[in-house]
């Protein structure tokens, strides 16, 4: 029972959102290059640790909240299946282990690890209060990512990467904070003290406002010359109907299906959010590889 309460501590579901590594070996065309594919594989497990780590860490300074939370009061260290102590050190083992094998890929994936368990460390203790700053924060661990599959293993991170790949995080970040405001509705502040903050109507905004930014770079990216050079097709605007889909669909799960809190979780949900994604992924690898 021990150890499957460590395993859920650690919550693998959310390793999907560790992707964001792999973008830059399948934008940079690296795939086929043995030592950055090998960077890009330990930089992703490497962030799989890390971000356990996080939650662990995470978890055990949020337990007395989460135990009054309709959903986070089944997590372990809430519900008393793992002690605060443990879950501490497993914290600890799970960070060090993440550093250890980043700095095996390479001493600029450790630096982004170490990065994103600082940024973690300090959205846990006091950033996740502050209004706005809090989604930046959440933004900056994606963005981490990004960097470690691309500066970390020797690729240049192109523009349009990281504009796309900020947006589109912020789009999630308020996502998740409005999802949670109509979730918790007059208690929202009680859970998450920065939601008293926050007013429908202004994250509501927040959404559109990233959301659109995103399509529009994303579709202005697939329309570049300078794109149809790198990759040598000038289809990729082929894909922005699957980013369409995806986007309009995530949105209507956070109106109407009260969605939209957990991109991992609404990704392993939702059936035709899913087939978006893989549809996305499948016309880019047919375009570029």
């Amino acid at each position: 029972m021990r150890a499957l309460g460590l395993l859920r501590l650690m919550r693998p579901h959310q390793w999907l959102k560790n992707g964001f590594v792999l973008t830059g070996l399948l934008f940079g065309h690296a795939w086929s290059d043995p030592v950055k594919l090998q960077g890009a594989i330990g930089a992703l497990l490497a962030f799989c640790l890390a971000s356990s780590a996080a939650y662990a860490f995470n978890d055990v300074l949020d337990a007395p909240r989460d135990r009054e939370h309709p959903g986070k009061r089944h997590r372990p260290v809430a519900r008393g299946a793992i002690g605060a102590p443990l879950a501490l050190g497993a914290a600890v083992v799970l960070a060090a282990g993440g550093i250890a094998l980043a700095a095996w890929s390479d001493a600029r994936v450790a630096i982004t690890v170490i990065a994103y368990l600082v940024l973690n460390a300090a959205y846990t203790l006091g950033l996740k209060r502050v209004p706005v700053l809090d989604v930046f924060a959440i933004a900056g661990g994606f963005m981490l990512r990004i960097l470690a599959g691309t500066w970390g293993i020797g690729i240049e991170p192109s523009r349009w990467l990281l504009a796309c790949g900020l947006l589109l995080t912020l789009f999630l970040g308020f996502a998740k904070r409005r999802a949670e405001l109509s979730l918790l509705a007059e208690e929202a502040g009680q859970h998450r003290p920065v939601l008293e903050a926050y007013s429908a109507g202004f994250l509501d905004k927040a959404i559109m406002v990233s959301g659109a930014g995103m399509i529009v770079s994303y579709a202005l990216y697939t329309l570049s010359e300078e794109t149809a050079a790198i990759h040598g097709t000038d289809r990729l605007v082929w894909t922005l109907p699957w980013v369409l889909l995806g986007t309009f669909r995530y949105l209507y799960r956070l109106q109407f299906r009260g969605g939209g809190g957990d991109p991992a979780n609404e990704l392993l949900r939702d059936p035709l959010l899913a087939a978006a994604a893989v549809g996305w992924l499948a016309t880019v690898l047919w375009l570029i590889a």
